[in-house]
């Protein structure tokens, strides 16, 4: 019990260094608080509502996850790295591609709302 709450509290540390250092987080998460009420009026259903929270909840784990490999990239050598950069790169391709899935998700949802599905 005592390891779930030090990694709780990590977590909630690592998500307060990530609000105060990133706007794309903040950016996400504004998103995140706004898909929860639109999620009740484009979702059909209960399981649709859930999967439109998921899918920018997703992307913001996605960006999580880049964050810390930039953070990371960035401390072990300030220099140019290419390698680095593809690394970086690819971080960005991930963030993209969550964006794309919870886009295609929201559009498919909002084509049931209005019967086009």
């Amino acid at each position: 019990m005592l390891r779930f709450w030090r990694a709780t509290l990590n977590s909630k540390k690592g998500l307060i260094f990530a609000i105060r250092s990133e706007q794309a987080i903040r950016e996400e998460l504004a998103a995140l608080l706004l898909a929860v009420p639109l999620s009740f009026w484009v979702g059909v259903t209960p399981a649709r509502r859930v999967e439109l929270i998921a899918v920018v909840l997703l992307v913001l784990i996605v960006e999580l996850l880049n964050t810390a490999i930039e953070k990371l990239a960035d401390r072990l050598t300030t220099d140019h790295d290419p390698q680095i950069g593809h690394v970086k790169d690819m971080g960005s391709a991930a963030v993209g591609g969550a964006l794309a899935l919870a886009g295609g998700v929201w559009l498919f949802a909002l084509a049931e709302r209005m019967g086009f599905v």
